[in-house]
């Protein structure tokens, strides 16, 4: 098992870590926070598991004394684990997260950011032909695991590849919501296919429900495109 995935929740305690560890695992979740602590640990070494990855870290935001016991029950854990841990959040540096809810003054006393690299991942962009081509081999991606009756190739990647960029604001979490929900109504309509006519009766989140229309507008000017100036293949078949 060389990767494990847990998920943080606004409540989380410490000993309900070490329950979703073993949980994961598909061991007992019985006992008191050191018993599952110690579970843990050994599932850890026996499955040679080499990476965890810990989901939503920013509900560790502030300085509650659940958020700092869980912030130092992470170092702990990055003491006894011999993995990588990768912590995903949202706004985590902007949140204060790495600081553990120390003020600026007492910054240095905090000790996860000093165990933690901070990694940015930006929102897909189209401004080049790099960019374009990334965006064009992710809707191809998704539309191989697509399980429509009705889907063909190029129905993500040539017919709306403009249309979902404008929708989901090139940020991953709004396309795939907005995928998601327009083939449970494709499904549910019987039209097993998704275009633009069953698109526009679905709703995306609110962050890109509010940007779309700037992005709409560059495209339909002409002053954005998604799609890359050159075929890949013709430029590799010229190189």
């Amino acid at each position: 098992m060389p990767v494990i995935y847990i998920a943080l929740s606004g409540n989380t305690q410490i000993r309900g870590l070490s329950a979703a560890i073993c949980r994961f695992y598909g061991l007992p979740v019985k006992g008191d926070a050191d018993t599952l602590a110690e579970r843990a640990v050994d599932a850890v070494l026996s499955m040679k598991t080499v990476a965890m990855v810990i989901d939503d870290i920013h509900f560790l935001a502030g300085s509650t004394s659940n958020s700092v016991r869980m912030a130092n029950q992470l170092k702990y854990l990055s003491n006894v684990f011999p993995v990588t841990l990768i912590y995903v959040g949202v706004g985590v540096q902007e949140r204060g997260i790495l600081h553990e809810g120390f003020s600026p003054r007492e910054s240095p006393l905090a000790q996860f950011g000093r165990r933690t690299t901070a990694l940015t991942l930006l929102p897909f962009q189209v401004d080049d032909d790099e960019g374009r081509l990334q965006w064009r081999q992710l809707l191809k991606t998704i539309e191989q695991k697509l399980v429509l009756a009705e889907k063909y190739p190029g129905m993500l990647a040539e017919d709306l590849s403009d249309y979902l960029f404008a929708r989901s604001t090139g940020h991953f979490a709004s396309l795939m919501s907005l995928i998601n929900r327009g083939c449970l109504r494709a499904i549910r309509g019987g039209h097993e296919r998704v275009d633009e006519g069953l698109m526009n009766q679905v709703k995306n989140d609110a962050a890109a429900e509010e940007a779309r229309k700037e992005l709409e507008a560059e495209i339909k000017a002409g002053l954005k495109t998604t799609r890359p100036t050159q075929d890949p293949r013709r430029r590799r078949k010229s190189a």
